[in-house]
């Protein structure tokens, strides 16, 4: 089983994230007005996921094309020993511990925008 967060801002307007199999877990809102970037709401609604790991590339597609582009919002979440970045129209797959990979994601996640203090995924 695979389990991830998606953020409901992070979604463009319109978008529809519900890959076959998607199961969710728990919705929470959280007060990140202390952390919030320029452009990114104060407030973020938190939905917890799961699904069966074959179902791994069809959540990252379903993210990559659902994800807002602006401000460089991400979704992640980890496959057995692999973990999975997704940003809008891209993804990253590396194993636990490719630093490699990780820099690219990281890398990528600076040039669209993210804030630097959010590219704070697990190795």
């Amino acid at each position: 089983m695979i389990t991830g967060y998606v953020l409901g801002e992070s979604l463009r307007p319109g978008a529809e994230f519900a890959p076959q199999g998607l199961r969710i877990r728990a919705v929470k809102r959280l007060d990140v007005s202390a952390s919030a970037a320029d452009g990114q709401p104060p407030l973020w609604t938190l939905v917890e996921w799961e699904a069966d790991e074959g179902a791994a590339q069809e959540i990252a597609d379903a993210l990559a094309g659902a994800l807002e582009p602006a401000h460089g919002w991400y979704a992640d979440f980890t496959v057995g020993d692999e973990r999975v970045v997704v940003f809008a129209g891209k993804v990253f797959r590396y194993r636990r511990g490719d630093a490699a990979g990780r820099a690219e994601a990281i890398a990528h996640g600076r040039s669209v925008g993210t804030p630097p203090h959010q590219l704070d995924w697990a190795e």
